[in-house]
């Protein structure tokens, strides 16, 4: 059955009509006012308590998702249903990105507890919160520790980044040799928690003391790229006076291409930039933030949880692989049970297809094309186009007969155990 999903409205979300967000709902349904104004942050399509997505068809009984998956746990299918207790276990979203969303990461199932149990109010529950993002537009996002040398090569090149990380500990990370990985994750963990660690006052002045270095450079036409200045300046203007700006010397950069997508496991540091994507989690909401945030911060056990192992950027990039049993469909499967998603492309020349039968509950997103839909569970056809969302109970089928004359573009978001 179709869903009419909650949007978020953050302020770092796209505004108007820039936002992949505001276009998918605003096609998805013809009614909706889309405000020219207001930002189109987020697209939550599931049964999280504060985003529960409304069913679209009056005969359901149930008025949202999560109602209709608490009357018929069957549907989750019988594997997804014993598992996850009766849950759906994914969260499936459209982020459009306008401005830097927090330096982050979340914690595994072990730390989310201990987390949930001591400071309910900022960790909301005990559950782990993997994630992965496939880019819909050109996406730019910071993750994972860099390769050491390009860090020790910002350390020799911004004197404002080593003067706050000491000489002591810039010095170790310098020594550490790439045939002890044991001693170059020590030295990372120590020169980031100074760096993060570092008295405001401090921080503040040499940020400001880089800041108008890179500017003067800029304006004489230099090459800043020794500093990374084009995007300090960015996340300066964004943040000013925010010590996750420093963070861009620690974390890679990385570019996705519509499809590509990046995998973010428990402890590893990342920040979105800018960008819209279709995001997949577990369904919990919990976060350690360290910067380019006014939310709260816990820096103590970010620094504590990370991953330490540096790694190229292009390393991040999570492949997708066509499917061995139908071609048009490409899969992304992580290594967690909670969620996998497919990148469905049929082309124009197809004008039936079957979106098969699979032992999950499923949603699936139209990003382009036009069809009808209908199914054994399905009283009625359903007419799909850019922008709607299906929730698909485990063990049905929807066959579409395509009326689009440049095919279709779907993700489905399910649970493969």
């Amino acid at each position: 059955f179709p869903l009419s999903c909650v949007v978020q409205n953050y302020s770092w979300g796209k505004v108007g009509l820039e936002s992949e967000v505001a276009k998918l709902v605003a096609s998805g349904d013809p009614l909706v006012q889309i405000q020219p104004d207001q930002p189109y942050a987020e697209l939550w399509m599931g049964a999280h308590p504060r985003g529960d997505a409304l069913i679209r068809d009056n005969r359901i009984p149930q008025k949202t998702l999560g109602q209709w998956i608490a009357d018929n746990p069957a549907c989750l299918g019988a594997k997804v249903k014993d598992t996850f207790q009766g849950q759906l276990p994914f969260l499936f979203k459209v982020l459009s990105v306008n401005t830097a969303l927090s330096v982050q990461a979340h914690p595994n199932k072990e730390l989310a507890a201990k987390l949930h149990a001591q400071f309910p109010e900022h960790y909301p529950d005990a559950n782990h919160k993997p994630e992965m993002a496939i880019a819909l537009t050109p996406f730019e996002g910071m993750c994972g520790f860099r390769p050491v040398e390009e860090i020790v090569s910002f350390l020799q090149n911004v004197p404002e980044l080593r003067a706050l990380i000491g000489q002591v500990a810039a010095e170790q990370l310098e020594r550490s040799g790439s045939d002890d990985p044991r001693g170059v994750s020590a030295a990372l963990r120590v020169c980031f928690t100074r760096l993060m660690k570092s008295e405001k006052k401090f921080f503040v002045d040499q940020l400001n003391m880089l800041v108008k270095r890179i500017s003067q450079e800029a304006a004489e036409g230099k090459d800043t790229s020794g500093s990374n200045g084009d995007l300090l300046l960015r996340l300066h203007s964004q943040y000013p006076g925010d010590i996750g700006c420093f963070t861009i010397y620690f974390l890679n950069l990385v570019r996705l291409e519509p499809g590509e997508a990046l995998f973010l496991g428990a402890n590893e540091p990342h920040a979105y930039l800018h960008g819209d994507c279709v995001e997949i989690m577990a369904c919990s909401d919990n976060t350690v933030r360290a910067g380019l945030t006014p939310k709260f911060i816990d820096v103590l056990t970010l620094c504590e949880m990370l991953n330490y192992t540096p790694a190229p950027s292009s390393s991040k990039i999570f492949p997708a692989a066509q499917s061995q049993l139908d071609p048009h469909v490409y899969l992304y499967d992580p290594p967690v049970p909670d969620f996998t998603i497919m990148r469905i492309e049929i082309p124009a020349s197809i004008k039936l297809y079957l979106i098969s039968a699979m032992d999950s509950a499923s949603i699936l997103l139209v990003i382009q094309g036009t069809a009808v839909g209908t199914s054994t569970a399905a009283a009625s056809e359903m007419s799909l186009q850019r922008g709607s969302v299906l929730f698909i109970s485990a063990n049905e089928s929807i066959s579409l007969h395509l009326s689009s004359p440049d095919g279709m573009l779907l993700f489905r978001a399910c649970c493969l155990l």
